[in-house]
């Protein structure tokens, strides 16, 4: 019997360790759970049968579970669970890190006998709900096996590779969906300003080759409505598009795209907010060009 633990109940973390829970108790124990507003763990535990738990004693589960905002605050947890890990046990880091991280983490927590996995998610929030995400998982097969039973949230699970290869990954994804969203949303403000009914072009497009899941969920469900639900944050995607540049410096590649989108969501951030959704990068798009999308 597996015992876990999950650190971070953000808009993604909360509903997958509500999955972890639910396995759990068909084995008759208790996910643990912490969050840094310990209120939200306590709130969890009430609401999906958890166990709020101060940080150290997650610290004894057989497999850990992270999803914080980025690889800098799973190395401050690291370090204030060092002393605290069970030998033996296994760390599925499901935070949006960067690849460099990854190596010094697992060389930090193999000194203690635990195993260290880089798995970020892919879905959204709806399919953290649902527990069907995507995850996509750097580091050996074995440990993979090991703790695929148990990660109640994932839909799919793909190993992409050795330590790092999973928050490398997860960067280049979440910079396609910045490039995506960000010319589809240049496409629709020129079109709007044509005097084009916006919702009939986008019926056009994703019966199209332009389409992408930018055009048949995000822009509908989010731009047009003018709701923008905050789910995944503009800042946080910002920061994603960021790590992909950093890897293509690594290797001395050449993505200018890459390197003129990442400029214009750390503009979108900094003028939009860090907090408000991805989709409000949009709003940028609509200021340049004098036209709202709806």
């Amino acid at each position: 019997m597996m015992t876990t633990a999950f650190l971070g109940l953000g808009a993604m973390g909360s509903p997958m360790a509500a999955h972890m829970a639910a396995r759990s108790r068909e084995s008759g124990v208790s996910t643990l759970v912490w969050n840094r507003t310990f209120g939200k763990a306590e709130a969890h535990a009430a609401q999906h049968g958890s166990r709020a738990t101060p940080l150290v004693e997650t610290g004894q589960a057989d497999l850990i579970v992270s999803c914080l905002p980025t690889s800098a605050e799973v190395d401050e947890v690291l370090g204030q669970l060092r002393g605290h890990l069970k030998a033996g046990s296994v760390w599925v880091d499901c935070t949006s890190g960067h690849p460099d991280a990854a190596p010094r983490q697992r060389e930090r927590l193999q000194e203690q006998g635990v195993a260290f996995l880089d798995a970020p998610v892919s879905g959204g929030v709806t399919a953290a709900q649902s527990g069907t995400l995507t995850v996509m998982v750097g580091g050996p097969d074995a440990e993979i096996e090991t703790v695929r039973p148990h990660l109640a949230f994932a839909g799919t699970l793909i190993r992409v590779g050795d330590t790092g290869a999973g928050f490398a990954v997860k960067a280049v994804n979440n910079a396609l969906l910045a490039v995506n969203l960000w010319a589809a949303g240049e496409g629709l403000a020129i079109l709007g300003l044509h005097g084009v009914n916006l919702s009939a072009a986008l019926d056009v497009i994703n019966a199209s080759s332009g389409r992408s899941n930018t055009t048949q969920n995000l822009i509908p469900q989010r731009v047009l409505t003018r709701e923008f639900p905050a789910t995944f944050g503009l800042g946080l995607l910002a920061k994603d598009a960021g790590i992909a540049l950093d890897m293509v410096e690594s290797v001395r590649g050449s993505a200018p795209v890459i390197a003129q989108v990442t400029a214009l969501y750390r503009a979108a951030a900094r003028i939009v907010g860090p907090q408000e959704d991805h989709t409000a990068a949009l709003k940028l798009v609509e200021q340049m060009n004098g036209t709202v999308l709806a």
